[in-house]
């Protein structure tokens, strides 16, 4: 896995509801029948969320999401357990937070706002490889998903740190994150988006119960099961994902080149190539049964639980 600093554009595209169907449309006759295999990853809203992280741009969008197919069916985020304690595991616990918490979002949120402690943080803690790779799995494969972060406390040197990797992370995520620190000012932004009643005092709340390990671990417990749940072992998914991984192994799925084009262009040897590719996947998955689940519930979100 490799990650390039962001060069992506400051400026924002708006477009209307029916510009934003449009594209929406074009980019599900680009990917074809996988769409159907593949509801929840593919519905309306991911796609959105796609468009959104590119810019609207169709061909980068369709790249991205084939490359976050690729990821899904290689790093099988739907197997993680909640808990692992290797240092090797701790990036796979992340994601296995990110899919709980989009499986138990209400449908009309599509964003979450993170809080992150710092207690106990050390400068030995710090690690470029694994930051940039933690930045390259939520910016790339989980497009649109942050509301706000908010780091609460953190020491004077992360700052610094926070500078340093401020080149790999896309700034609209990077203008997302906040630093807050127990004082009256901070106190106003925390009540704003938290119930300060439910909210642990070490953040600022008036709830001194703190972190109950044997009710989060039920809980953990019981969310492993709904996920299990949501994999039929009589279904033929695991084919289904040999037939895709077989299929999005090759990058001329959407070449890079055509990726760089303006959407502006009109159909190029790029976008016949993508869609030749796409189409043998299509006719590989045809007689797989729809009964093959993608696991995760991409249409609903909700605000993070504070404790």
């Amino acid at each position: 896995m490799s990650s390039k600093k962001w060069r992506g554009s400051l400026t924002e595209k708006t477009l209307s509801p029916e510009e934003q169907h449009a594209k929406m449309n074009e980019i599900r006759k680009m990917i074809g029948p996988i769409a159907d295999k593949l509801p929840t990853l593919c519905s309306d809203a991911s796609i959105l969320r796609f468009l959104r992280a590119r810019n609207w741009n169709t061909k980068k969008a369709v790249k991205m999401l084939k490359e976050t197919l690729k990821w899904r069916l290689e790093y099988k985020p739907e197997k993680i357990q909640w808990n692992t304690n290797s240092t090797s595991g701790q990036i796979r616990y992340l994601v296995y937070c990110m899919e709980n918490a989009i499986l138990s979002l209400n449908s009309d949120q599509e964003q979450m706002v993170w809080l992150i402690d710092f207690q106990g943080w050390k400068p030995s803690s710090i690690s470029m490889k694994v930051t940039r790779e933690t930045a390259h799995i939520l910016q790339d494969f989980y497009p649109e998903r942050l509301g706000l972060g908010i780091l609460y406390n953190p020491p004077k040197v992360f700052e610094s740190f926070w500078t340093m990797v401020k080149p790999f992370i896309e700034p609209k995520t990077f203008k997302k994150v906040k630093f807050v620190y127990p004082n009256p000012e901070s106190l106003k932004i925390m009540e704003e988006f938290f119930d300060l009643d439910k909210l642990e005092s070490a953040f600022g709340g008036r709830n001194s119960d703190g972190f109950n390990y044997q009710a989060y671990a039920q809980r953990m417990r019981e969310d492993d099961k709904k996920i299990s749940d949501l994999i039929n072992p009589g279904s033929s998914f695991p084919s289904l994902s040999s037939v895709l991984t077989k299929s999005l192994q090759s990058d001329s799925l959407v070449s890079d080149h055509g990726c760089e084009a303006s959407d502006e262009v009109g159909s190029s040897s790029g976008d016949e190539a993508a869609s030749s590719n796409l189409e043998d996947v299509d006719e590989k998955i045809q007689g797989q049964p729809s009964s093959c689940k993608d696991v995760a519930n991409d249409d609903a979100l909700k605000q993070p639980i504070s404790n």
